[in-house]
């Protein structure tokens, strides 16, 4: 049986294929970037949760990681359409259907990586903080 933090990690995962962009997770960049751009779910880390008693619940903000990488002559304008897609994919679920109480993405800072021989990358490193409850913090 999967942890809870597997399974909003999961959910988290299929509800970012909704856009048109490769979604990978915990893979290595690959050679080849998809003209439509190219998002790799990180797991991140769950942070020092706060504990209620009575019942015991550990509520954890855990901080998971989107590489957002796009290639190309029109990487601005492909960077800005990704980066919307994330936005709108969590705006419609916030609640990963009903997983956890809230999830939000922080602002990108996106870089530009020259490639020899190649068009440059574009990207980032885009935040998501997932809250959730849990009664046990390794279920």
């Amino acid at each position: 049986m999967a942890t809870s933090r597997e399974t909003m990690l999961t959910a988290l995962h299929i509800l970012l294929q909704s856009g048109s962009a490769t979604v990978l997770r915990g893979e290595v960049l690959p050679e080849r970037v998809p003209a439509d751009g190219l998002l790799i779910l990180r797991d991140g880390e769950p942070g020092e949760p706060e504990v209620t008693l009575s019942p015991l619940r550990y509520h954890y903000q855990h901080r998971a990681e989107i590489e957002a990488v796009v290639q190309g002559a029109a990487r601005d304008a492909t960077f800005d359409t990704l980066t919307a897609s994330i936005g709108a994919a969590l705006a419609a679920d916030r609640t990963l259907g009903g997983l956890c109480d809230w999830v939000e993405a922080e602002a990108p800072r996106p870089v530009d990586l020259p490639i020899e021989g190649a068009a440059s990358l574009k990207a980032a490193v885009i935040p998501v903080v997932v809250h959730y409850s849990t009664a046990d913090p390794l279920a």
